[in-house]
This record gives structure tokens, C-alpha cells and sequence, in this order.
């Protein structure tokens, strides 16, 4: 039997997709009263179906990472034939100058196509930063807060949110409003009653924890009309649409929806820009990066590229719109803790790799981002009916 914890009001876990391209068999509930969810696996006797019937005949296998992480096959196969001679250029996007005619076009349709998928406006700047969105836990507080003694609000809902609100701690007064850590992460608040503080300079939230399958379906409000509200959306970035105008900053590593590791986009207000802290490093200064057009320095220009393909491709499906997936990371744990390793050895010899659940809470765990194939899900699916139907 497979188990997964689920949320609270404000969270999304599985459920039905509006496409006929998305994982239907993973479906999201949502209640107020409940806290655990069970998802049942009828047994079945058939096997599950060959890696063969299911994966591609390329011979690649259901990549179920939690990052870096699968990418649209069609992405990797025109990067491939691009690789060697871009657009007749003589060399590959890899060797050319980031200041070359051909990269400017590269990376100024990444930022337009970009703008297209999440209808960001003028009053945004796009930056294609380095370091992840680790590295966002102090630039955040560096370009947002005018001093060490700024105060502002922290909502945990599980892992990385934590790490965000410790590394606050050295260069702000972060007040930590709400966390989820004494029920393991399970549920989101209801945002009517967050305590915010009166004079706090932004909100913080973590959209979606990768670790423990906590995801916003919705957005508080900061209560300080001062204030903004910043997200790190790493791992739900680009699944859906998202209303981009009600934050006032969010960043993401492109390693889990839009491309590979190396790059992490920031959307800011731009009148957020411009006030960081003298302490500020040059390289997390977003005014360094806002004035010259994210080319301050190399840019990790292959990653940019590939995030490139991955924003047209989701333009040539219709968009965000059509593109909306169910929730991104599914954590599940077996009745019979002693059966996981075999689980996961066995899901491996049939086409279907990283499911281990995160190092710090076991278990196993299925990400299913915008490149996952429904036949991934379904594969995943028929197999845990199997392993119940031999392991009762």
C-alpha cells in the first residue's frame, strides 16, 4: 500500500488533469479536515507493462528526478543537432561569445518568450543569474531590505522554506509567522490567520517543497501595503499560470521545468531595484545584472540556450494554459518500510529511475514535471499495482 501526506486548505496535491496530455492517474483532493491521505493501489496480476511498450525507442528511460530533471525529448534533440554547428555559425553555442550577435538573439528570445508564457509586464526586469536559488536566500534580503534591522515575514511550509528563513537571519530581523514542521510538513495555513508583522518589508513563501510535496494553490496577501510578496518557485515555475503582478520578486533554478542546472531566472519589480544593502556582493546586487541585460559577466550561456527551446516549446503547446500539470513532487512511503530498496530496484529494471525520496525523509518520491510523459505516470502507475498485487 502506498501512502502520501497531503495539505491543507491553501495546498494542491493530486488531481484531475485538464488536458488529455497530462498524468491523469495521479489525481489531487483537497479538504479542510484532513491532514493524511491514502492513495490505494487495486491489485492487479498482470505484469507492468515492457520498458520497451512504454519508453521511447531511443532507449531513454522515465526519469521520476527531483532535479535535474527530465526535459522535452524534442528540446534535447534539436540542442543535439544544433550542438556541433549553431545556426551556421561554425562553432557551438557553447564556444561562442555571450557577447556575439548569435547569443544576443538567444538569450533575448529566452526573456521574451518568457514574458510571454507568465504575461510579465514592463514594470519586471528578467535576469539569468547563477547559483542557484540557494543563493537567492541572501539576495533577497540583500536587495530588499535597506538594513540589518529590516523586519520581515517568513511562512515555512517545509524544507527549503527553512533554509531561506536561517539564511535571512544574518542579513535581516526575518519573523518566522507559520511553519508546518511540527506536523512533518504536511499542510499550508490558512492565510486568514497569519499574524504578519505590521511594518515587514516583504512575505516570503516557498510555492512548492520539493521535499515534502507541499504546494500554494493560492497566494497570501501581505498585510503591510509596503510590502511585497517573494516566492521561490523553483520547482513549480512555468507549470501554471501564475499572476505574476501580485509579487514583488520571484526566482527559480530552471533544473526542474525549464531546463538543466546552471541558471536561476528572477523576475523583480523594478522598483525593488537599486536600494541593496552596502554589504551586498556585486554579484548579487540585481541592479549589476538589471543594467546590463544579465551580460555583467559569463552567463551560463548553454543553460540560458537550452531554457530558450524549453519556453518556445511550451509556446508551440499553447502555453501555461495547456500546460498546467498536476502536482510536481510526489512523495509516497510503503506500508512496508523494508520493501523501498526492492521498490526501487525493481522500478529501475523496468525503465523507471530516481524515485528515492529525498535523503532527509526517506521513502521514495515521483517528480513529475512539465516534460514527464503521461506514459511515465502510467507506467509508474501499473507498476505499484503490481508490487502491491506480489508484496500484500
Amino acid at each position: 500500500m502506498a501512502t502520501t501526506t497531503t495539505s491543507s486548505p491553501n495546498s494542491l496535491l493530486f488531481h484531475h488533469s485538464t488536458t488529455s496530455r497530462k498524468p491523469s492517474s495521479l489525481r489531487l483532493y483537497t479538504s479542510s479536515r484532513v491532514s493524511l491521505r491514502r492513495i490505494s493501489c487495486t491489485a492487479v496480476s498482470s505484469p507492468p507493462p515492457s520498458v520497451s511498450s512504454s519508453a521511447s525507442s531511443t532507449g531513454r528511460l522515465f526519469n521520476f528526478a527531483a532535479g535535474p530533471a527530465t526535459l522535452p525529448e524534442s528540446v534535447i534533440l534539436e540542442a543535439q543537432a544544433e550542438l556541433f554547428n549553431y545556426q551556421g555559425s561554425g562553432m557551438s553555442i557553447m564556444e561562442m561569445s555571450h557577447r556575439s550577435k548569435e547569443f544576443d538573439y538567444v538569450i533575448k528570445k529566452a526573456e521574451s518568450d518568457l514574458r510571454s508564457l507568465l504575461s510579465i509586464s514592463d514594470d519586471y526586469s528578467v535576469l539569468f543569474l547563477q547559483g542557484g536559488a540557494t543563493t537567492q536566500f541572501a539576495a533577497a534580503p540583500l536587495n530588499l531590505c535597506a538594513s540589518p534591522d529590516t523586519t520581515v515575514d517568513y511562512i515555512v511550509t517545509g524544507s527549503w522554506g527553512d533554509k531561506a528563513f536561517k539564511e535571512a537571519q544574518k542579513y535581516c530581523k526575518p519573523n518566522l509567522i507559520w511553519s508546518g514542521k511540527a506536523e512533518k510538513y504536511t499542510k499550508i495555513p490558512c492565510f486568514d490567520s497569519l499574524q504578519q508583522s505590521p511594518d515587514a518589508r516583504y512575505l516570503h513563501i516557498c510555492a512548492n517543497e520539493t521535499i515534502h510535496g507541499v504546494e500554494f494553490k493560492d497566494y497570501p496577501t501581505p498585510a503591510n501595503k509596503d510590502s511585497v510578496l517573494v516566492a521561490d518557485m523553483s520547482s513549480n515555475f512555468c507549470s501554471k499560470p501564475v499572476d505574476v503582478s501580485r509579487f514583488g520578486l520571484i526566482y527559480a533554478g530552471a533544473q526542474k521545468n525549464v531546463g538543466p542546472s546552471g541558471v536561476t531566472v528572477v523576475i523583480v519589480r523594478k522598483d525593488l531595484i537599486g536600494n541593496a544593502q552596502p554589504i551586498t556582493p556585486v554579484m548579487l546586487d540585481y541592479k549589476t545584472h538589471a543594467d546590463t541585460l544579465s551580460l555583467y559577466n559569463t552567463p551560463p550561456c548553454f543553460a540560458i540556450y537550452i531554457c530558450s527551446l524549453v519556453f518556445a516549446d511550451l509556446l508551440k503547446q499553447g502555453g501555461l494554459v495547456e500546460s498546467v500539470r498536476s502536482l510536481m513532487n510526489v512523495p509516497f512511503t510503503l506500508r512496508r518500510p523494508e520493501l523501498e530498496k526492492t521498490f526501487i530496484a525493481e522500478a529501475s529494471k523496468e525503465g523507471m529511475v530516481q524515485l528515492k525520496g529525498h535523503r532527509s525523509v526517506g521513502g521514495m518520491r515521483a517528480s513529475i514535471y512539465n516534460a514527464m510523459p503521461l506514459a511515465g505516470v502510467e507506467k509508474l502507475v501499473a507498476f505499484m499495482k503490481d508490487f502491491q498485487a506480489r508484496n500484500p
